[in-house]
């Protein structure tokens, strides 16, 4: 079969369809976002700090379904009856699907497949302060149904796969690692946290038994040692837990750490979402002190795997070898 879109001199032009008749019409395609588990894991915890990953894209794929005329010069406006994206978590990745229908002279396949690649796209939006070497791959046309073409549906095993033997990023030498100096907890919001001998962290939930757990982007509240030393340096008492702090640290600088960054707390793994925060107006410190540390020095993160946490266990910035 030749190409129909060009015409006697060989330029490109929209074919007439006028006297084609008008038939239902379907077709699925799909595609997939191939993510290390810290990342995967991030998005099932809900701690993507844009918001919810999966609910954006799906908008997003639909949207770009009745926008595809305009975006690919040859294809028809197709007025759509119908658009859904699916996704589905698999173990390298979020696999995703698009279905378009409708009642015209031409078929829905650049419909379901832009709907497809802009979810695609959408997933990487969402994730990619986290991971930017995440690959979208494999879109392609599932099924066509409808026309005069007929009943197209892609053979078993004629899905296109994707190497991904690229070389592992250099390991960094010098990690910032540091200690757990206390773990604190506050069993009611509104309360001064106190001292506890352990914590159990819970993936996509925070800490077990703590006010503020939940699947939201602060679950886990960290805040160096080290910053409220300098607090102490201007004549405040200060105990763990007295700027609202979750783990007290010693020997890393947790507010340098950038947004996105993995942590490992003993035998669990969070990811920050945000550094610092707004002070209480009645925040006691800043009374007695005139300042507070925890909007500028303190952070906060997600869990995405669980364990029992407790002081002298080690705190480190994960290397990229050991998150792929």
């Amino acid at each position: 079969m030749g190409l129909t879109h060009f015409n006697e001199e060989g330029r490109a032009r929209m074919v007439d369809v006028s006297e084609k008749p008008k038939t239902q019409r379907v077709a699925r395609a799909a595609g997939k976002v191939l993510m290390r588990p810290d990342t995967l894991g991030l998005v099932r915890a809900g701690g993507v700090q844009k918001g919810d990953v999966l609910a954006v894209a799906q908008v997003a794929g639909i949207m770009a379904a009745k926008r595809c005329w305009e975006l690919v010069p040859m294809c028809h406006p197709v007025q759509l009856t119908g658009v859904d994206v699916s996704f589905a978590y698999e173990e390298d990745g979020i696999a995703f699907t698009a279905t378009a229908r409708c009642c015209g002279e031409t078929g829905v396949e650049m419909e379901a497949l832009t709907a497809a690649s802009v979810a695609g796209l959408t997933i990487y939006d969402m994730c990619k302060a986290h991971q930017r070497g995440m690959v979208i791959t494999e879109v392609r046309l599932l099924e066509k149904d409808g026309g005069k073409s007929g009943h197209f549906v892609r053979a078993e095993g004629d899905d296109p796969t994707a190497s991904l033997g690229s070389a592992a990023a250099p390991a960094a030498p010098e990690l910032p690692h540091g200690t757990v100096a206390a773990t604190c907890i506050s069993e009611k919001k509104g309360t001064r946290k106190h001292p506890v001998d352990s914590i159990e962290l819970v993936a996509g939930e925070g800490i077990a038994g703590d006010a503020h757990a939940g699947a939201w982007h602060r679950q886990v509240s960290l805040l160096a040692d080290e910053s409220v030393d300098l607090m102490r340096a201007r004549g405040a008492d200060l105990a763990p837990g007295d700027f609202a702090e979750n783990v007290l640290t010693r020997g890393i600088d947790v507010k340098g750490l950038p947004v996105g960054t993995t942590v490992a707390v003993g035998p669990a793994r969070m990811v920050v979402t945000q550094i610092g925060k707004t002070c209480h107006n009645d925040c006691e410190i800043r009374r007695i002190t005139g300042t507070c540390v925890m909007p500028t020095d303190g952070i906060f993160c997600v869990v995405t795997r669980g364990g029992t946490v407790r002081a002298g266990d080690e705190v480190r910035v994960m290397g990229e070898d050991e998150l792929a």
